[in-house]
């Protein structure tokens, strides 16, 4: 349990990652907030509202905002550093247990809807 637990610890603190991450989020929100504060600051109207609507969007609950974060985090990773093998298979095998996951709940719901038939 204890050597999962530094696994995972290892993978999240990892600097490479965190630092796609943070740009991956700069790219999806973080723009919005910059603007939100300088809209405020300066007092410039469009900026509120640009900012304020999108802000709003992001915190709805169907919001995709954090699936398409991961997935600029994963593209930057692959591009500015395609030699962290060791992260990238992380995330690879993460891809793979979704993937997997997703095609198990197809499966099980074909063979639900054949069984009702």
């Amino acid at each position: 349990m204890k050597e999962k637990l530094k696994k995972i610890k290892d993978f999240i603190l990892n600097p490479r990652l965190l630092l796609c991450l943070l740009i991956g989020w700069m790219i999806t929100n973080g723009w919005s907030y910059i603007l939100l504060a300088l809209g405020t600051i300066f007092e410039i109207e469009w900026m509120l509202a640009v900012s304020g609507g999108y802000i709003a969007f992001l915190w709805l609950p169907l919001s995709p905002e954090k699936v398409i974060t991961v997935g600029i985090a994963i593209f930057l990773m692959q591009k500015f550093f395609p030699d962290d093998e060791k992260t990238l298979a992380v995330l690879k095998d993460l891809y793979k247990n979704v993937k997997e996951s997703s095609q198990n709940r197809k499966q099980k719901k074909k063979n639900k809807k054949k069984a009702s038939d």
